[in-house]
């Protein structure tokens, strides 16, 4: 937006490097731009709110216009050079014409207020505050989908930075970080994340923040239901447990080994305290925290040998409310995983639910019937475990394709020498 550009447009830069885009004298409110510093164009919308008598400096009753300023924090690129660029400025100044719209309507309606406010509203900071309240084990993964939306949100328009009105929060953009997630996360982390932007999304709609929710109608899937977490086979498992360093946290160490010959998620693991085990049954209750009060299923029973119950008590004789296991942050708890498995040589991305996944894969390969494996994870359908049977498909696939097919002509040559071996019996 030069001054050749404003020239050409017919544009008239005030004092204060402000311009009125709008070409109907009678709207009201008028869109406007403001030139910044590095050239971008910042939109508004003046108002025109009528005229009151004030008393000038000779002291005379004069008429002044009564006009608000209302930034829409929508910015225009200067002198755009792509295609990308010119749709970018085309898009951003829809938005604002349809936004002048819709406050002229609710000016008339005298309903000016609250909604005007909240399209401007930044969505970072509402889901900031949504965040600040949060209190569900979900929250360290809502935190991360929020982080990869407003690097989505950065990388399709730099000069936005870190602010995204809620009058940008279309269908359009939806779609679009839909499509990010499903190229650029691994295995089921598109659907992990868009099903916790969505719970956002939704929360600020329901607040009134949004006026409907942008999200619906898009999903994101992974396209089958085969498992894509690596898993650790019992020979690694093996080989975790024989492995020692100088910083293993010990609380860390129990509880992974605990989750591979349990299955048991880390939000649940945490909580797990002396009286959800019943020692002289052998047995463990815990409730599940991702589907407590929801599903029938939440309530699970995990028997336990002589070996896991040592492992989780680790001799000691609690009160009903101590902590079977005293783990750090679930950050902190990771990164040592990542580092002990590192030491053991294992060269996969393992994270804390890959112990879930391997107790799954390793229990149905030693012959577990999958009604017993989907009772043990606290399935509510047979549905939800199917996706490690073909785990185990795979894995019995990749054992056949070690396997190296002997060669016609290896074949040819193993024939020849047993001809001559009968041969030579023959003579003797």
């Amino acid at each position: 937006m030069n001054s050749n550009n404003n020239k050409q447009k017919g544009l008239k830069i005030r004092a204060d490097n402000t311009c009125i885009l709008s070409r109907d004298s009678t709207d009201n409110p008028k869109i406007g731009a403001k030139i910044l510093s590095d050239g971008r164009a910042s939109l508004f919308l003046d108002y025109y709110l009528g005229c009151c008598k004030v008393v000038n400096e000779r002291g005379e009753v004069v008429s002044k216009k009564k006009r608000k300023r209302q930034f829409l924090k929508l910015y225009t690129i200067p002198n755009p050079k792509t295609a990308e660029e010119r749709r970018q400025n085309k898009e951003t100044r829809e938005l604002a014409k349809r936004i002048r719209y819709e406050r002229e309507q609710e000016l008339k309606a005298g309903t000016l207020g609250y909604r005007l406010a909240a399209h401007s509203y930044n969505f970072l900071d509402f889901a900031r505050e949504y965040l600040e309240d949060y209190t569900k084990a979900d929250k360290r993964i809502i935190t991360a989908a929020l982080r990869r939306f407003a690097t989505f949100a950065k990388e399709r328009d730099p000069f936005k930075r870190d602010t995204i009105a809620i009058a940008r929060m279309t269908t359009g953009l939806m779609q679009g970080f839909a499509d990010f997630l499903k190229e650029t996360c691994r295995g089921t982390g598109a659907v992990s994340y868009w099903k916790r932007f969505k719970k956002v999304v939704k929360a600020a709609t329901e607040r009134g923040v949004l006026e409907k929710n942008p999200t619906d109608g898009i999903h994101v899937a992974t396209g089958d239901d085969t498992l894509k977490k690596d898993i650790l086979s019992p020979e690694e498992i093996a080989k975790l447990i024989a492995t020692d360093f100088d910083g293993l946290n010990t609380e860390v160490r129990r509880a992974f080994i605990f989750t591979l010959y349990t299955g048991i998620r880390f939000c649940d693991v945490k909580e797990l305290t002396f009286a959800d085990i019943d020692a002289s049954n052998m047995v463990l209750h815990y409730n599940q925290s991702k589907t407590e009060g929801r599903s029938k299923h939440s309530r699970v029973t995990t028997p336990l040998t002589s070996e896991l119950l040592t492992l989780a008590t680790d001799g000691r004789t609690g009160d009903g409310g101590s902590r079977l296991f005293d783990l750090p942050s679930q950050s902190h708890c990771l990164k040592m995983l990542r580092k002990w498995t590192e030491a053991a040589g294992i060269r996969k991305h393992i994270t804390w639910h890959c112990g879930r996944h391997s107790f799954a894969v390793n229990v149905l390969n030693g012959g577990a019937n999958i009604k017993t494996v989907s009772s043990l994870l606290g399935h509510s359908s047979i549905q939800m475990t199917e996706k490690y049977t073909r785990a185990i498909d795979s894995l019995k696939r990749d054992a056949i394709n070690r396997l190296q097919p002997v060669s016609s002509k290896e074949r040819h040559r193993a024939n020849a020498t047993e001809q001559r071996q009968d041969t030579r019996r023959d003579l003797s």
